[in-house]
């Protein structure tokens, strides 16, 4: 993966990741009703949940690519159009507020890797995400080596960043991090993602 190729999926992630959704709520509500440290296993569990689907993500994206070049470009093109969808569901949503509730400390990990994994986002997101910076053309595990650490860091950077504003703020922190316009601008760049993605999804297949 070439310097500009990893800066644009690094910037992508920035953007997945830090998006307010049910991920971001829990580590928030952990963050204020928990000791930090014990805060941090609602982290962990996401980054379960997400080394599982980054690796699930990539078997599916070879197997695209075994099976055929014309189906890995439909998986594109269907992904370019669910990141599309997502941005439209965003802007929707933005101005509804969002639900909160404490967990017992000792069902941290189990109720955010429950939240991470049944997150709408996560399953089809994760594929149709991951199908847009994968070069055809290039062994899979080879790119992955980069991929995969980049995500990671990013993902633990950005709900640690929410655990941390929900021990900082308390409930203020849902009202600055939930607020109307920020989902709203969050939700346009999913749609001006996808919108480019899907429109640059044939000359990236290429061989």
């Amino acid at each position: 993966m070439s310097f500009e190729a990893w800066t644009i999926f690094a910037l992508f992630w920035i953007l997945f990741a830090a998006t307010p959704g049910p991920n971001a709520v829990n580590c928030i509500s952990n963050g204020m009703s928990l000791p930090f440290g014990k805060a941090l296993l609602g982290v962990l569990a996401i980054l379960t949940q997400a080394s599982a689907f980054l690796l699930l993500s990539a078997l599916g994206v070879t197997a695209l690519i075994t099976a055929s070049p014309t189906l890995f470009l439909v998986a594109k093109l269907a992904g370019a159009g669910f990141l599309i969808w997502l941005g439209i569901r965003g802007w929707r949503s933005a101005a509804k507020p969002v639900p909160t509730a404490v967990r017992p400390a000792r069902h941290v990990y189990l109720h955010a890797l429950a939240v991470a994994t049944l997150n709408p986002k996560s399953v089809a997101g994760y594929l149709a995400a991951f199908s847009q910076f994968v070069q055809p053309d290039v062994p899979i595990w080879q790119q992955m080596g980069v991929i995969m650490p980049t995500a990671l860091i990013i993902t633990a950077l950005c709900y640690t960043g929410f655990t941390l504003l929900g021990a900082l703020m308390g409930r203020a922190a849902l009202g600055a991090v939930f607020s109307t316009w920020l989902r709203r601008v969050m939700a346009l760049c999913f749609i001006i993602y996808g919108v480019l993605l899907g429109t640059s999804a044939a000359p990236a297949t290429r061989g």
